[in-house]
Order: structure tokens, then sequence, then C-alpha cells
């Protein structure tokens, strides 16, 4: 049974840091790109950043400098965090693993609110 958990979110500050973790299992093949998406409030859903098996990296323009994604093959899971964060990051926070032979799967999403 595939399961993607999500935890960290909440709420902070202007400036101020956050860290989200999404632990995924239930695959029967390898997970390959593990991503980060968020969406606020009357937006799309929009890419945070990805990192493929290998550690390549890539981010949205938005938050370059601010975010840093990795990941733990050995655990199959990904983290997310957000340093000098800004009311504009405020949105859900998704993750998504992307899996050999199987597809794209969705976690059910994590609340980051930035405010003072």
């Amino acid at each position: 049974q595939v399961r993607l958990v999500e935890s960290g979110g909440g709420r902070v500050q202007p400036g101020g840091s956050l860290r989200l973790s999404c632990a995924a299992a239930g695959f029967d093949f390898s997970v390959l790109v593990m991503s980060w998406y968020r969406q606020a409030p009357g937006k799309e859903r929009e890419l945070v950043a990805d990192i493929t098996t290998a550690g390549i990296t890539n981010y949205a323009d938005s938050v370059k400098g601010r975010f840093t994604i990795s990941r733990d093959n050995a655990k199959n899971t990904v983290y997310l965090q957000m340093n000098s964060l800004k009311p504009e990051d405020t949105a859900v926070y998704y993750c998504k693993v992307r899996v050999l032979m199987s597809g794209n799967y969705w976690g059910q999403g994590t609340q980051v609110t930035v405010s003072s």
C-alpha cells in the first residue's frame, strides 16, 4: 500500500524557518524524482524544488538561496528546509514522488503560514 506522510508545516513569522519532511513507503519499484509543490489560495499548484536519486536539484526562482531540498534514499524521505520565509511563501505544500514503472504519487499536503 502506497503511503506518503508529510510533516513539519505550521505557522511562522517572516524571516523564520521551517523544515518539511515527506516519507514514502509501500512502493514495489525505485523512487526516482522527489519533489515539493505548493498551492496558495486562488493560485495554481507550482513546483518549488525537486531532487533526483543522484542528488541533482532544481529550484523555482522564487525560492533559490532560501530553500534547500534533500533526500535520504535509504528511507525514501525527502526534506525541504525553508529559511528566510516570506508571507508569499504561505501555501499548502505537497510532496510528489515519481516511481519507476508506476507513475507519480502525491502527499496529502501540509499548511505553511508565514505571518506576523
